[in-house]
């Protein structure tokens, strides 16, 4: 199988480069037959590549430990789906999860745009395909999910238990949807630049395209988030890790290439602004992925392995994207560029989507200088030194207040120009609604001395009433017009308008989010205590009592997977119960450790499972850290008796039952002689906004992307002219 997979791989090369030479000859000759077979091989590419990774997926389910990567990153224990999911938490997995991601993304456009754009589609298909070279030559060249061993080992080291977690099934696919998605924009916009044809029919045709990418990014980005908060122990869900940010960067620029494509859509100006947005952010994208698996900035989401040589591959690639991207803006800037219109006034739609954009590309550069300044300390000073979250605070904390205050404004000014007593009819009722928030936030939200958060309920208030008022308005003005009834006119209104109003449940859903990070992040709880049973400590009005030990062994396939010790926390409020929550940390074995029997189920990774009651207002947390030291003469005689046993020759099967024996009876001296634990105890509100605020942005996205009746009748229209053009030009 490991050969099939490598002649995939050879022959997606292969493809891919005849391919780019195909689709740029027949593009500069005007044989069509050379442009088609260039697309074709865009399919082939798929087809391999889906092959390739079909092989590989199978090689992680039946845990084949003769291909190094299965070895290396699952064991028998490891549950089925998580080997499925193991593929992409190594890195020729994940290369290869890219290079299929970007052939069916790719193959999807191709086949959906056929018949438009007939001039620059065979230089998007040169530049995707060009993607695809790329990336099917780092994995022959540097990182083969294919490499194998003569004889297999007779058990893999396992995943990495911090990935063992249900978004990790989907997280990496969503995160590399989105970066394979915004490659399709970056390609069409290169072939558009080429052919100097940088009207608004590109932007249209790829919009779809960039709304998925950014949905898929932003799920990505909240999965990643989620995954934090529940399992990494310390009771966030964004520290501004350097990988985080390189998801975040391209979601924000093609967050301004949303809005802004809008203005050339309508006026014909930004054309050079737009052009630069989508190329930076095909760019941000490369970016994102190469910061994964370069290892050159420290982070607990990089896995990078040992003897990692992708990086240079990576930066070669980046660094002519950056060259060729401002090659194109530079020589088309005075003619093909060229504005068609100017701003007609401040006081309009266009100004405030300019406004926009400007604090996205700021708070872009923020994110962007501060994740790299370990690197650009290090070339200045000689020392790296890294910038911690208070910095990044600073600074994206006032301009996102800005960008949620202009999304309020926006929907409610009219294009061109408007009066200031036209905006105000417009914007009354959602200013009351703010200055309502602002009354309520000074009598009763409890005062820290911050007042940012109190400004983002306000301006998010602002921002949710307007996009609510244009839907209601909406809604009546099509009442009225037909008749019908309210959710009917409702339903119909986002069919027959989806980019509008969906971006308005987009705003809304923003709006929410941020609000709940402003009420998280400034008004939590923190403590920290070390508990006996039996004690308590007290939170926020909150009694937390720790009841009693819980240590227990977990199996998989009928082997020891992981050790398991924790606690049953009783909360209560003035003498009521709340909830019993249960932390717990787990202890995975060291795999080819030359410890003892026993102390090696204590010396590889370890995962922190919380306990978390949620709810609307406010989110009790708990994760514990067990003092293991009590255990550990216990650990170490155990280790003695089985190296004595193994000496007088003890069966592998003899040896698995005493080691089950002796690692109960370790849980067992836990539970009945428990020591005192570590806990960290957090209580914060409105966390559940979060992630209701980034369910109703998905909605919002959804509904915006949808293509409409309409949209579907052109395709089909413009591909029935095509045919017909054919046929006449064969008469």
């Amino acid at each position: 199988m490991a050969t099939v997979g490598q002649a995939c791989l050879i022959f997606a090369l292969g493809f891919s480069l005849y391919g780019v030479v195909a689709s740029l000859v027949g593009a500069r000759t005007g044989r069509e037959a050379l442009v088609r077979s260039g697309r074709r091989s865009l399919y082939a590419l798929f087809g391999l590549a889906a092959v390739a990774f079909l092989i590989t997926e199978f090689a992680f389910l039946s845990s084949d430990f003769h291909f190094t990567v299965v070895a290396t990153h699952s064991s028998t224990t490891t549950p089925w789906y998580y080997r499925l999911a193991a593929m992409w938490s190594s890195q020729q997995g994940s290369l290869m999860l890219w290079l299929t991601l970007l052939a069916g993304w790719s193959s999807l456009c191709v086949v959906m745009l056929r018949g438009r754009l007939r001039d620059v589609a065979p230089y998007a298909v040169a530049v995707l395909l060009g993607f695809g070279a790329f990336f099917t030559a780092v994995m022959l060249f540097s990182a083969s999910p294919f490499e194998t061993v003569p004889v297999a080992p007779p058990e893999g080291v396992g995943l990495n238990p911090l990935l063992r977690h249900p978004s990790m099934m989907i997280h990496p696919i969503m995160l590399y949807s989105g970066y394979t998605l915004f490659t399709i924009p970056f390609a069409f916009a290169v072939g558009a630049l080429i052919v100097r044809r940088v009207d608004a029919e590109w932007l249209r045709a790829t919009r779809v395209y960039a709304l998925a990418a950014w949905l898929a990014l932003g799920t990505g980005i909240i999965l990643g988030a989620r995954w934090s908060y529940a399992e990494l122990g310390w009771g966030g869900y964004w520290a501004w890790d350097p990988v985080e940010n390189a998801a975040l960067l391209p979601w924000l620029t093609g967050t301004a290439f949303l809005h802004s494509v809008k203005i050339q859509e309508r006026r014909g100006m930004m054309k050079i602004w737009n052009a630069s947005l989508v190329l930076a952010t095909g760019t941000l994208a490369i970016l994102g992925t190469f910061l994964v698996r370069s290892g050159v900035l420290d982070s607990i989401h990089a896995f990078v392995e040992e003897g990692n040589t992708v990086a240079w591959f990576f930066t070669a690639l980046i660094v002519t994207m950056i060259a060729g991207s401002v090659y194109l803006v530079i020589t088309r800037r005075d003619n093909a560029l060229k504005s068609e219109s100017r701003l007609d006034s401040l006081l309009s739609r266009e100004s405030a989507f300019l406004g926009n954009n400007l604090v996205l590309v700021a708070i872009t550069f923020v994110v962007l200088w501060g994740t790299f300044f370990p690197l650009i300390s290090e070339a200045l000073t000689g020392q790296k030194e890294a910038v911690g979250p208070p910095w990044f605070d600073q600074y994206t904390v006032p301009l996102v207040l800005i960008l949620v205050l202009l999304s309020g404004i926006g929907p409610v000014i009219a294009w061109r120009r408007t009066s200031w007593p036209q905006l105000w009819r417009s914007m009354r009722l959602p200013a009351i609604i703010a200055l309502l928030v602002a009354v309520g936030c000074v009598l009763f939200t409890p005062g820290n001395g911050d007042v940012a958060p109190l400004i983002m309920f306000v301006v998010g208030a602002f921002a949710i009433a307007t996009s609510l008022q244009e839907l209601w308005r909406g809604t009546r003005a099509r009442q009225a017009m037909t008749g019908e009834g309210p959710f009917a006119a409702f339903r119909l209104l986002l069919a027959r308008n989806r980019a509008r109003y969906g971006g308005f449940i987009v705003h809304i859903g923003v709006a929410v989010l941020f609000i709940g990070i402003a009420a998280s992040s400034s008004f939590q709880s923190v403590r920290d205590v070390r508990l006996g049973v039996g004690e308590q400590a007290m939170v926020s009005g909150y009694t937390f009592t720790y009841v009693k030990p819980v240590a227990k062994i977990e199996t998989q396939a009928g082997r020891l997977e992981r050790i398991t010790l924790g606690s049953q926390v009783r909360v209560t409020k003035d003498g009521k119960f709340v909830a019993n929550l249960y932390p717990n940390r787990g202890y995975y074995p060291a795999v080819g450790s030359m410890l003892g029997a026993v102390s090696t189920y204590f010396a590889g990774e370890s995962t922190s499972e919380i306990g978390l009651k949620a709810g609307v207002t406010k989110d009790l947390w708990v994760a514990e850290t067990p003092d293991i030291s009590s255990l550990m003469p216990v650990v170490r005689r155990g280790d003695a008796v089985f190296e004595k046993a193994a000496g007088q020759g003890l069966n592998p099967e003899a040896r698995s039952i005493f080691l089950a024996a002796a690692l109960n009876g370790l849980t067992a001296r836990y539970r009945n002689n428990p020591p005192a634990a570590q806990f960290r105890i957090i209580i914060s509100p409105m966390v559940f906004w979060i992630w209701l605020g980034s369910i109703i942005v998905f909605i919002g996205g959804v509904i915006a992307a949808w293509p409409s009746v309409g949209a579907v009748r052109d395709r089909v229209r413009a591909r029935q002219a095509a045919r017909v053009a054919k046929d006449l030009g064969r008469a």
